[in-house]
């Protein structure tokens, strides 16, 4: 499971000319699910981002972590994280995971992450989407659960 973190001071996804996510100061998560990902993929990412400590305190460090700030969660489902551009100039998206094992795990994921953050919305899976954020800093994370960087 990859994910990449960016922090934000506002962010929100549109389906079909509609807002069906949006939040204040947080993160945005976008994130992406391979064929062999597992429950212990999501509590490793949700734990891992929910405590990392990517904002600034009193001092201007970053020692702060989105719970500690009050943030919020904007989790978007997105397989290109998967792809391989490697070879040639198509990407392949063979490790990505199908469709319906993906979504049970990105909603496990934000099941999960709901227990930690108070606001936690979401885009809409397997739909075209367009995500608008401010990025904070700017501040961008990439996360992944098998520690492949």
């Amino acid at each position: 499971m990859r994910a990449v973190l960016q922090r934000v001071t506002r962010a929100s996804v549109t389906v079909e000319g509609q807002i069906v996510g949006e939040i204040g100061a947080g993160l945005v998560v976008l994130l992406g699910i391979t064929h062999d990902d597992a429950a212990r993929d999501v509590a490793y990412l949700v734990e891992k981002i929910v405590a990392l400590r990517i904002f600034e305190d009193e001092a201007g460090q970053m020692n702060l972590s989105v719970t500690e700030t009050q943030g919020a969660l904007l989790v978007v489902s997105q397989f290109t994280l998967y792809g391989d551009a490697r070879r040639g100039r198509r990407p392949s998206y063979s490790e990505a995971a199908p469709p319906a094992m993906a979504e049970q795990l990105y909603e496990d994921f934000v099941a999960l992450a709901r227990r930690s953050v108070a606001h936690v919305a979401t885009g809409s899976f397997r739909r075209m989407m367009q995500v608008e954020l401010v990025n904070d800093g700017p501040v961008t994370i990439l996360l992944d659960s098998r520690k492949a960087f």
